[in-house]
């Protein structure tokens, strides 16, 4: 039964990836520039997808929490970079560190560990006391994307913020079939392939990856063993918001810093998830590159056309013909 279900579950992303990739290479009449610009917007666009999705499955995954707020904190990751990579803002270290290069580095670091720290006092603080009332989590996490969206609106106010510091990995652009593409992007489609690998080790090669599953399973257990099981779930909690920070972050120089982008890139990511399978993180990394092509696929089909609208509904038209084949999803199990 098992092997069935894993066939079906190859033969529907082997049949819809190839699909996507073979219509946009007939819709670019052959033109392999144009083809491979679309698939490499394509993982790009998944990748950041995967950065916000991958969180979201890991806590509902391991902790059966789906967190609302996981798009809150991928917006105040890119608030975060914003601010310290330019002048002027609330963290200002352009005095200190003048080189920009060295400052997004700075900047990545520093949104990962607001994310982190939130999502420590979220956890202890909040969802320590509601882990026996699901309902009760749902309503916990979307009151705390309010409150967090609210802040990020006093502190930096409405205004969207336009990414205009300029670093090495930003400007530079390589070649690819004629058509010019931007290194940046080619780093972030390499830091979200490394990141699914080393989060995938990290659960399932690692002796805190067998402790964080084994606390999951039985908790009891593990407490008798002498472990800190709520240290154990504070820690999978503050890696899922630190990941979605550093998406934001990863993003804020092409999308810069906006109240958007919470909204836009929580539904995608919630799409992904139960694409791929509730609580299954490898089905969350296929189902954003799936979701990430399909969204290129479309934006390029939807060039001087009047459907500009199908670039923006293409993950739940993807969602919905999974769920037809697989109401499962992807990689996942019933639950």
């Amino acid at each position: 039964m098992t092997t069935s279900i894993q066939r079906s579950s190859l033969f529907a992303i082997v049949t819809i990836i190839g699909g996507l990739l073979l219509f946009n290479l007939v819709k670019s009449g052959g033109d392999l520039g144009n083809f491979g610009i679309t698939v490499l917007s394509g993982l790009f666009q998944g990748m950041l997808l995967f950065l916000v999705a991958s969180g979201l499955s890991i806590i509902f995954g391991l902790m059966d929490i789906l967190n609302l707020a996981q798009g809150t904190f991928f917006m105040l990751g890119a608030y975060v970079a914003y601010d310290i990579q330019h002048a002027g803002g609330v963290i200002d270290i352009t005095g200190i560190v003048p080189d920009p290069n060295i400052r997004f580095p700075l900047a990545l670091v520093g949104a990962v560990s607001v994310g982190g720290l939130l999502g420590i006092v979220m956890e202890r603080g909040l969802l320590r006391q509601l882990y026996a009332r699901p309902v009760f989590q749902l309503v916990l996490t979307f009151g705390v994307a309010l409150v967090i969206t609210e802040a990020i609106k006093f502190i930096w106010s409405t205004t969207p913020y336009s990414w205009t510091e300029v670093f090495g990995l930003r400007t530079q652009n390589f070649e690819l079939f004629g058509q010019a593409f931007s290194v940046y992007r080619l780093f972030i489609i390499g830091m979200g392939f490394l990141l699914i690998i080393a989060i995938a080790l990290l659960l399932r090669r690692t002796r805190i990856g067998i402790i964080i599953r084994a606390g999951v399973e039985d908790s009891a257990m593990v407490e008798a063993l002498g472990i800190n099981v709520r240290a154990v779930f504070t820690l999978v909690f503050t890696l899922g918001c630190a990941v979605a920070a550093l998406g934001g972050a990863v993003a804020a120089p092409f999308l810069g810093a906006s109240s958007s982008l919470a909204d836009a890139f929580l539904l995608q990511a919630v799409a992904v998830v139960v694409l791929g399978g509730m609580g299954s993180y490898e089905g969350s990394a296929v189902g954003s590159v799936m979701v990430g092509l399909a969204i290129a696929v479309a934006q390029d089909a939807a060039i001087g056309t009047s459907f500009s609208v199908l670039p923006s509904i293409t993950p739940m038209l993807v969602l919905s013909l999974i769920l037809l084949l697989r109401p499962s999803g992807l990689l996942g199990s019933t639950r």
